[in-house]
């Protein structure tokens, strides 16, 4: 009786790792299915990057510096910051 009920333990203990297997491949082989595709993904972090950028420099010139914050839209902006940096 001891070998037959120790037979039926290692038979159920089988099947259960068969069972866990299973399972486990199952999981391996699920597609995932991406709610906000990557290239999506990429645009929306260049277009935040550039708006920090935008609003980064509205702030060190508009509230830092002494002028408004909207003229760092302007070109002649950018070429009297360049004329500072580059001058020695």
């Amino acid at each position: 009786m001891a070998v037959n009920e120790s037979s039926r333990e290692a038979i159920k203990a089988e099947k259960k790792q068969n069972k866990e297997k299973e399972q486990s491949e199952k999981k391996s082989k699920r597609i995932r299915v991406r709610l906000i595709p990557i290239w999506l993904r990429v645009i929306i972090v260049l277009l935040l990057i550039f708006l920090s950028t935008a609003i980064g420099a509205m702030v060190g010139y508009g509230m830092i510096g002494d002028g408004k914050a909207f003229d760092i839209f302007k070109p002649s902006t950018w070429t009297y910051i360049i004329d500072l940096v580059e001058k020695k």
